[in-house]
């Protein structure tokens, strides 16, 4: 089995700066990864202070609770699931959070371990789960799909336009045999794809898409913003990383609608008091990675922080 590779959280003091530190507040970290983001935090806050860390991945979890700080507690679970898995930990969710921060997407070592199956840099099993003990694999979804099916998900996840094309293949081998490995699909999208764009791999965007579609990656985030806002304390922050255009736009219309509701009602002869309430405050512009990040840790190229503070709740 590989070792689990180094990771570099993206955007580290940016991340944590924007999250604007109560030193005892309570804050959630979605996505622990390797911890990056969590152990920054816990660098800023008091004994009383505490965070609350979710991973789906196993490995993830073993490694945040081998982590000796009481002030710590990580959570088998995915970030859709937020305020059901707070409440059965007995956390009180609403609203209780100073803060909630999401690195949203697919981690260093989740890539790097070929075992995973996520990259074709390696030929592997084709997994590609980041929960290992649920779901099924990216191998046993295309033994069953049909080529409709597979077409959508490369066309709509990975903005592939050689979607179709490489749905037939994918069908038409597989009645000679099962796509087990991560090399046999690699090697078959490159048969198919006869043109791409220069210095990208002609399986990449067939590859982010079928773990996008295996982790229900957009499904589980646009759960997971409503929750999150719905369990913070007024004042406090949201703040999103996210890797991928189709993210960063659930990310950004998210917070645009709650910072600005219903604007078609304004229309309408209403007095001040009876439009809808904004619920959230954008903080600033989107930020992206500076020239030094980007040379000493090239995957941050495509990151994209944005933030959001809970606004006061209405007195009723």
């Amino acid at each position: 089995m590989s070792c689990r590779p180094e990771h570099r959280a993206v955007l580290l003091r940016e991340a944590v700066d924007a999250l604007a530190i109560r030193p005892s507040g309570t804050y959630v970290d979605g996505t622990f990864g390797a911890g990056g983001h969590s152990r920054a935090i816990l660098q800023r806050l008091a004994p009383e202070g505490r965070v609350l860390a979710l991973d789906q991945d196993p490995r993830a979890v073993v490694a945040g609770r081998a982590l000796a700080d009481d002030r710590l507690t990580v959570l088998h679970a995915r970030f859709g699931d937020l305020r059901a898995v707070l409440s059965a930990a007995g956390i009180a969710v609403e609203p209780a959070i100073d803060g909630v921060l999401l690195d949203v997407g697919v981690s260093s070592p989740q890539i790097d371990t070929a075992e995973r199956g996520f990259s074709f840099r390696h030929d592997a099993p084709l997994d590609m789960r980041m929960d290992t003990t649920r779901g099924e694999t990216a191998a046993q979804w295309l033994a069953r799909a049909d080529v409709r099916e597979i077409t959508e998900v490369i066309r709509n996840y990975g903005e592939e336009r050689f979607a179709f094309q490489i749905a037939k293949k994918i069908v038409a081998v597989r009645r000679e045999r099962p796509l087990a490995t991560t090399g046999e699909l690699a090697a078959l999208v490159r048969a198919t794809v006869w043109t791409r764009e220069p210095g990208q791999d002609a399986a990449t965007r067939t590859f982010q898409a079928v773990r996008i579609h295996i982790n229900q990656e957009l499904e589980q985030l646009a759960l997971v913003l409503p929750q999150a806002m719905s369990i913070l304390k007024d004042g406090g922050r949201l703040v999103v990383i996210s890797f991928h255009s189709l993210e960063d736009r659930i990310v950004k219309r998210f917070m645009r609608a709650e910072a600005l509701p219903d604007v078609h009602s304004r229309k309408l002869p209403l007095r001040a008091d009876q439009l809808p309430a904004a619920r959230l405050r954008l903080v600033g512009k989107a930020v992206r990675p500076g020239a030094d990040e980007l040379a000493a840790n090239p995957r941050a190229r495509s990151a994209v922080m944005r933030v959001a503070e809970r606004l006061a709740r209405k007195v009723a």
